[in-house]
């Protein structure tokens, strides 16, 4: 990336050109961010305060709602700054940093995802041998794995986006810098960087499918062999919630990326505002609502804080 690159600037196209819809949506998504913010800085506290919650599964799961929080700042704040803006202009480097930032977090998502599948199947196929094969120094390890592994390839994506020469139009349409608009504007040649692209998005995102996948195959065979109806539902119970989150995160990532370059359409700006935006938003309402565990610390936090207030006022 030579000098004169970091001299362009590109305008993003945003969600609409509609100014009545503007104000609207950035009301919308302004509270869509706020409850995003609030829902996982809670799960991440409330995992923190509650010993009950201090296993494997919540550990990952603390990591995945911080990881939320990133990777919706990296896209939320210029999309609501851009609404009520007439200047959308955005530098090279600016979007270049959005972009290694925003495929930084989404690969460290898929990982999270794939640990929490994985860390499922021992709890269930492998109950007696759980503690000493998921424990807290191979958490510690996995989690450093992924945030390695996902810079290393946030820097190669990034790397395959931005080298190219930027000689022609600089509008993006869309409402980041992501990689399938900024490709169309690259006057050089793209095939390698989309071999490549292509290469490290299967290696990520279908390696962890294939492991989620693999996970789930080896927990239903169990499952289905217990006896015990009551257990088969415990069991049901513990997957129920990160089946969600994973069908949520990877469906709708699938429908933009393994796609042909030639079939996006407008459509995409909605997939890619459901899985940039809102799915970390609904994630810790995934967890909490779907999650016996979860419910129960959040039970016993609120009355801790709540019992001093009822003996201050039983006392006086």
């Amino acid at each position: 990336m030579g000098g004169n690159q970091t001299q362009i600037k590109f305008i993003l196209l945003g969600i609409t050109d509609s100014p009545r819809a503007q104000t609207p949506l950035f009301v919308l998504f302004l509270l869509i961010y706020t409850v995003t913010l609030v829902g996982n800085v809670g799960i991440i506290t409330l995992v923190r305060v509650s010993p009950i919650l201090h296993t494997p599964m919540y550990f990952f799961l603390t990591h995945f709602a911080f990881t939320d929080i990133c990777y919706s700042t990296v896209i939320s704040p210029r999309m609501l700054a851009d609404l009520l803006s007439e200047d959308k202009t955005i530098s090279f480097t600016a979007c270049m940093m959005q972009y290694l930032m925003f495929g930084f977090f989404g690969v460290v998502e898929c990982h999270l995802l794939a640990m929490m599948a994985y860390d499922r199947h021992v709890a269930i196929c492998q109950p007696l041998l759980y503690v000493t094969i998921i424990s807290s120094r191979v958490c510690w390890q996995l989690v450093a794995s992924s945030y390695l592994f996902a810079f290393l390839s946030a820097i190669i994506y990034t790397w395959c986006v931005f080298g190219g020469s930027f000689c022609g139009p600089n509008h993006i349409d869309h409402f980041f810098c992501d990689v399938v608009p900024v490709l169309k504007l690259m006057c050089s040649d793209t095939h390698s960087s989309e071999m490549i692209i292509f290469a490290l998005f299967t290696i990520n995102v279908v390696g962890a499918s294939m492991v989620i996948l693999l996970s789930y195959m080896s927990i239903i065979r169990t499952v289905l062999r217990m006896c015990s109806a009551q257990s088969r539902d415990r069991a049901f119970h513990m997957c129920a919630s990160h089946l969600m989150v994973v069908s949520i995160f990877f469906g709708s990532g699938f429908f933009i990326y393994l796609q042909p370059s030639s079939s996006h359409r407008s459509l995409d700006k909605v997939a890619s505002i459901f899985y940039t935006v809102v799915t970390p938003m609904l994630n810790p309402f995934i967890y909490s609502l779907r999650n016996k565990e979860v419910k129960g610390a959040l039970i016993k936090c609120v009355r801790r804080l709540f019992n001093p207030w009822h003996r201050t006022r039983a006392v006086s």
